[in-house]
């Protein structure tokens, strides 16, 4: 029995109960909340292993409860916005969301999206043979999954993590951004590719000296993207 807790924040009852009622066929404890104040009450109050949330909300909307949220912790979220509304999803991303789903969407895909990032946030058994990756001043640790830089622990999501230690632990071999999103997010045709754009420019936020001028995160263009030890 899977004992994560989801915090779900949508004002539409019907979508709050459906996915309400595949998290708990899915073994996790669902927590439904219809709008952003009292989402925030909750999450000041205590923090769930994921937060599914809505980005069109009553009050405070999404986005501006993804910031707080990030401002404060690294849990998963998952953003939940409508079809062609693709400013909200670059802007999910950019203030640190690890995932979308496109309304109307599947509960099941969902389910998935919440398993795979879960996946990515706690280690597992596999994590623990993976080796602690030391490139100059970068140390990358699977184990514990902990970024440092120069000593000093640098906060990253769990996709930010994911993709800095696949491109790191294959130096200078070039991915194409389809071929991140299936390693990474594992579901390339549900995912805009400018989702990898994105957060390659968070990262370089977070571990280049200039990220307008990267040293490791390069762009190959035409082709992706590689590391550069």
């Amino acid at each position: 029995m899977n004992e994560s807790t989801i915090l779900i924040v949508e004002d539409e009852p019907n979508i709050a109960e459906i996915v309400s009622l595949y998290l708990k066929r899915a073994g996790y404890q669902p927590l439904v909340i219809a709008n952003g104040e009292e989402a925030l009450a909750s999450l000041q109050n205590q923090l769930p292993d994921l937060v599914i949330l809505d980005v069109m909300l009553p009050g405070m909307d999404g986005l501006s409860l993804t910031r707080w949220l990030r401002q404060r912790s690294n849990i998963p979220i998952i953003l939940l916005t409508a079809r062609g509304e693709e400013v909200d999803r670059i802007s999910g991303l950019e203030l640190g969301a690890d995932d979308y789903v496109v309304k109307p969407f599947s509960p099941q895909e969902l389910v998935s999206r919440v398993k795979a990032v879960l996946r990515r946030v706690k280690p597992n058994e596999s994590d623990q043979n993976q080796e602690t990756l030391r490139i100059g001043e970068i140390t990358i640790d699977p184990r514990t999954r902990i970024l440092t830089l120069t000593d000093v622990e640098v906060p990253l999501t769990a996709k930010e993590f994911d993709l800095l230690y696949l491109l790191a632990r294959h130096p200078r071999q070039v991915f194409t951004r389809d071929q991140l999103l299936d390693e990474i997010w594992g579901l390339a045709d549900y995912i805009d590719p400018g989702t990898v754009t994105v957060h390659i420019r968070r990262l370089r936020e977070k571990i280049e000296k200039s990220p307008s001028e990267p040293d490791h995160l390069q762009t190959v263009w035409g082709v992706g993207y590689k590391f550069e030890p």
